[in-house]
């Protein structure tokens, strides 16, 4: 009995030729590679603003500062070459103030960053606690940096205004009974600086407060409780057990302080005009870029000091990463 064949059926040479066209259905991507696509989706907004913001301006300076630019001169800008650079370091009436500067900015610096961290990681070991009201506390402790610049800086001038009219010689001349009084804390060239990093590390501890206090909270608790069964002190348990859980977020609190220490500005420039501060003893390297622009109206070598010192602030925290990287990197 013959089998009769399905009339749709191909010859096996056919069918296979067939198959072999189909198109192949192309490889999945790897979960590695996915996981790097959405990283980068997640971070492009946050890199596209840093290009905007930042990466074009400074390319703007840049340029701007080989040009002769006199802000609102009638006159087109003239190609200067490094004419800004070379004055910048060799005429005695730029290099002077500008060393001078960068000297306040790397003390403010040297000052600020080792005493904010300490006192930012003194309050969050503190405030770490399971009290009643501790979202208080901690709340208190960061109301200042919700603040902005310009008021605490009228408030500190309120503080530290010469005479019998600020708060702190008041209170002096209260205890002193009349003896010490009336000292001039923002006009002295000795308690000037001093006066500025009061005022922005009280501004400012509580922002890496906060980032310590939750790098606390990552610890795990047993690591307490095993040193505690060897009888270890709370200077030990510091020591071996909380320095070495927040290392890498104290190395970034360090830095972030460092950073944020070199740009200072808003306090030093409202004391300056309106508080009787002492401007060689305190002058920075911004608040020189913002007079050279808006005050001397020479826009081309504000872009020069800017330019200038950027590049050192990046060494600095290149040295700066190179020295203090945490040991779970390469």
């Amino acid at each position: 009995m013959k089998t009769v064949e399905p009339a749709h059926a191909a010859p096996p040479g056919r069918a296979q030729a067939a198959s072999s066209a189909r198109p192949a259905k192309p490889p999945r991507p790897s979960r590695g590679n996915r996981d790097r696509l959405h990283g980068l989706l997640m971070s492009a907004p946050a890199v596209g603003g840093l290009i905007a913001f930042v990466g074009i301006p400074f390319g703007y300076a840049v340029v701007l500062s080989f040009y002769n630019v006199r802000l609102g001169s009638p006159l087109e800008p003239a190609f200067f070459g490094v004419e800004h650079y070379r004055r910048l370091f060799t005429d005695p009436d730029l290099s002077g103030p500008f060393l001078r500067a960068l000297l306040n900015n790397l003390t403010f610096a040297v000052v600020v960053v080792p005493l904010q961290t300490g006192l930012a990681l003194a309050l969050a070991i503190l405030l770490n606690r399971k009290l009643k009201a501790i979202g208080l506390f901690r709340s208190f402790f960061f109301m200042p940096v919700v603040f902005p610049m310009a008021l605490v800086a009228v408030i500190w001038r309120l503080i530290l205004a010469r005479g019998e009219q600020g708060m702190l010689n008041s209170a002096l001349n209260a205890v002193s009974f009349g003896h010490w009084g009336a000292f001039d804390w923002l006009g002295d060239g000795l308690t000037a600086m001093g006066s500025i990093i009061v005022l922005s590390v009280w501004q400012g501890v509580g922002f890496q407060m906060v980032i310590l206090l939750a790098g606390l909270q990552q610890i795990p608790g047993e690591l307490y409780e095993a040193s505690e069964l060897d009888r270890a002190s709370r200077w030990q348990q510091f020591r071996h057990v909380t320095l070495p859980g927040i290392r890498g977020t104290l190395v970034f609190v360090a830095m972030l302080t460092s950073v944020l220490s070199f740009r200072v500005f808003d306090q030093v420039y409202i004391l300056i005009r309106g508080g009787g501060l002492d401007e060689d003893a305190t002058r920075t390297v911004m608040y020189q870029a913002v007079t050279t622009a808006f005050d001397q109206n020479d826009i081309g070598r504000a872009s020069a000091v800017t330019v200038v010192f950027f590049l050192i602030v990046v060494a600095l925290t290149i040295v700066q990463r190179r020295l203090v990287r945490p040991d779970n990197e390469d």
